[in-house]
This record gives C-alpha cells, sequence and structure tokens, in this order.
C-alpha cells in the first residue's frame, strides 16, 4: 500500500504544471545581411554582419535585392573600411573607428526580422525578411 501511495504521490508531482517556470525567449543573432529600410530601393544601405566584422554595402540604382544577396562578407563590393563589432547579451558593440563606438541595446522584433536600437533609436531589417 506504501508503494502505491509513493507511485500517485510521484506521478502527480510528474504530471503537475509549474507555472512558475518560464518558457526561454527566443534568441536572436546580429549575424546577416541587413537593410536600413525594411523594403528595397527605400533603404539604399545593407550591412552584412559576420564573423566579429561589419560590411557596409551600398545600392544605388537597379534589382538591389538581387545585388544584396549575391554579396559575400569581405568579397570586394563594400566600402572599404570595415567595423569590428561583439554582440553579447543582446547589447551591439561597433568599433566606428578613431574613438568612437556605437554601443546599444538590440530588441529583435518580427520572429528577429528587425533589430530595434535603443540608442539611436532606428531599426535594420533583415534582408529577405517579412518585416517593414
Amino acid at each position: 500500500m506504501k508503494k502505491l501511495l509513493l507511485l500517485s504521490a510521484l506521478f502527480i508531482f510528474s504530471c503537475s504544471d509549474d507555472s512558475s517556470e518560464d518558457s526561454p525567449l527566443p534568441t536572436y543573432t546580429i549575424e546577416g545581411k541587413w537593410l536600413t529600410e525594411g523594403t528595397v530601393p527605400a533603404g539604399n544601405t545593407m550591412y552584412l554582419f559576420e564573423d566579429g566584422v561589419r560590411y557596409t554595402y551600398y545600392c544605388v540604382e537597379g534589382d538591389c535585392n538581387a545585388l544584396y544577396n549575391s554579396y559575400e562578407a569581405n568579397d570586394g563590393n563594400h566600402i572599404p573600411t570595415t567595423n569590428p563589432y561583439t554582440f553579447e547579451n543582446n547589447v551591439l558593440t561597433v568599433d566606428l573607428h578613431f574613438g568612437n563606438e556605437l554601443v546599444t541595446p538590440v530588441a529583435f522584433e518580427c520572429d528577429g526580422g528587425e533589430a530595434h536600437f535603443e540608442t539611436p533609436e532606428y531599426s535594420l531589417f533583415r534582408l529577405n525578411s517579412d518585416c517593414n
């Protein structure tokens, strides 16, 4: 009888819903291709974040989406100056050189397709996301 009570208690506790546990929030990365505007050609600047380096690309005419999709990190199509960056605990730090840094908390929205920078207040939109 004691074994039956013990098994019943274990079963009840194993099936109980512990509402004090929060489900983990999804984690997103800044790695990838980001536009300064949600749609192209409205945004003529793309940033590619890869392996701690931010590359900057411009498009002034034509099919910017096709161009941006074809670019790869360090392919020579970016402007000559690159910027080292770190992304830890949702804080982006970009070395803008000459003693200047961009340090901003980043809040992701739209399933990681929008990165909202708190300081200065603006957003980047992941290339090919449905966010705008």
